[in-house]
């Protein structure tokens, strides 16, 4: 855990900046690399009835860090995406509770 969750996003061009990406991360973050899950969803935008392509959104699940690695996080997030040439990213944080969170059935 950290789950990252990108949308709009081709899942090659997500392949070129993971290893950096989460190198990134796990140095701000400093928890265990395999602790990172990252997936594409595959994503439809639709707009005025025609197939269009969409800004990327990155939703990222994890357990809170306080705002000030969240802001670094989110900035870290949107340079690898820009440099895959998309000039807009969205970056959603979802803080989740220890308490809801369980792995093998128990809480952390």
């Amino acid at each position: 855990m950290p789950m990252l969750k990108f949308k709009g996003i081709e899942t090659e061009n997500l392949c070129v900046i993971s290893k950096n990406l989460i190198d990134e991360l796990q140095e701000l973050i400093q928890c265990p690399r395999d602790y990172f899950s990252l997936s594409v969803d595959k994503s439809v935008y639709i707009k005025d009835g025609e197939i269009v392509k969409g800004d990327p959104v990155v939703e990222v699940s994890w357990f809170d860090r306080g705002q000030e690695v969240q802001d670094k996080a989110a900035k870290i997030i949107t340079k690898y995406i820009h440099l895959l040439e998309y000039p807009n990213v969205d970056v959603i944080f979802f803080p989740l509770d220890e308490n809801k969170y369980y792995e093998n059935g128990e809480h952390f």
